[in-house]
């Protein structure tokens, strides 16, 4: 598989599925807004709150997947990739991913401390598309 066409698919979605593991094994899903800042298809940088459920999860268990996919008139594509999930508080990285509309979420501005950053380090994935799948690695 290509990395830089799946890069560039992943770039147009408005859209990431996230998924992280419960306290019982269940995977649990959520949709988000697409990736703040991405690393070809090695990393990806989310804002969320610190507070969530979703945090909580990530720091007892780091496993987890992304998904990305479109859905065509005729054709179906999705790009599922599984790796780690970091939750970040420090200032440098909050400061990274920041866009001037996140008061509305996050009302003391950049240093709210329920302002939280999530990092996914890709370690493989699937592709999809055109009844086709495929597996690769990510290094």
């Amino acid at each position: 598989m290509d990395n830089n066409k799946l890069a560039q698919f992943i770039g147009k979605q408005k859209v990431a599925f996230i998924c992280s593991v419960d306290e019982e094994g269940f995977p649990n899903v959520k949709a988000m807004l697409s990736p703040r800042k991405t690393d070809g298809i090695k990393e990806f940088y989310f804002s969320t709150n610190t507070s969530s459920m979703r945090v909580k999860q990530y720091l007892n268990n780091p496993n987890a997947c992304i998904y990305f996919c479109h859905k065509g008139l005729i054709k179906y594509t999705g790009v599922m990739l599984k790796g780690k999930m970091e939750v970040l508080t420090d200032q440098k990285t909050k400061n990274m991913i920041w866009k001037k509309g996140d008061t509305m979420f996050y009302k003391q501005g950049v240093t709210d401390p329920d302002y939280c950053v999530l990092k996914f380090t890709a370690t493989g994935g699937r592709y999809y598309c055109d009844l086709k799948t495929e597996s690769f690695t990510v290094e």
